[in-house]
């Protein structure tokens, strides 16, 4: 069964709002247990939401992360 796009969309935002008083990066497997999806779906609607600007992409270089723009402690220091 395929994932509504706008209902995807607004799940991970609602999801990641709630959530963003403790944590402002989020690994790819908690974007997918909040859609509840199989990796592969979920990996199709993340890259949209990245490609739309609604969720960003940061990594570390060992370690891949998401979240919503504008928002992490690093955010200052990340062009320095």
């Amino acid at each position: 069964m395929a994932l509504d796009y706008e209902e995807s969309k607004k799940k991970i935002v609602e999801g990641l709002q709630k959530k963003q008083k403790t944590k402002s990066k989020f690994y790819f497997n908690d974007l997918a247990k909040i859609l509840d999806a199989k990796p592969r779906e979920a990996k199709k609607i993340v890259n949209q939401l990245i490609q739309e600007g609604v969720l960003e992409y940061w990594s570390s270089g060992s370690t891949s992360m998401y979240g919503l723009p504008g928002t992490g402690k690093q955010r200052g220091a990340e062009h320095e």
